[in-house]
């Protein structure tokens, strides 16, 4: 089990290393904040990433490393989704915007871009956010 969730004001995969390299540094360890716990927790916990949508496509993934409940500085309850430092570039998909996050079944999720010829690694991000947004990745 999977979450998939918008790295909003992400235009590029660079912003979300940069945003995240900042916050890591600021407030480790690397997690992203959410308001709802997941009810599925166990199952994402077993081998599961969130899968960011960078700019309407789904780009990348990183490992999730544990799952905390948390506080924001006003008491008020929230979640920590603590994350793995690498970002895994996915087969690029076409995702129309939504709120908060949701769960993405293993079925579903978009297979990883490999290093091998061919597979699309080659390609700088733009080019692949173009093609597949003409249906040809």
């Amino acid at each position: 089990m999977h979450l998939i969730k918008l790295a909003v004001g992400a235009k590029t995969i660079a912003d979300v290393q940069a945003w995240q390299k900042a916050r890591a540094k600021s407030h480790p360890p690397l997690r992203h904040r959410t308001r709802n716990f997941p009810k599925r927790a166990p199952e994402i916990l077993e081998g599961g990433s969130i899968y960011w949508v960078v700019a309407g496509v789904l780009s990348i993934r990183q490992r999730i490393v544990d799952i905390r409940e948390a506080q924001q500085s006003d008491g008020t309850a929230c979640t920590d989704l603590v994350l793995h430092a690498k970002l895994v570039p996915v087969q690029p998909r076409l995702v129309r915007p939504f709120q908060g996050w949701r769960y993405l079944q293993t079925a579903d999720a978009p297979g990883d871009i490999s290093d091998a010829p061919g597979s699309g690694s080659d390609l700088p991000e733009y080019l692949r956010r173009e093609l597949a947004a003409l249906a040809l990745i």
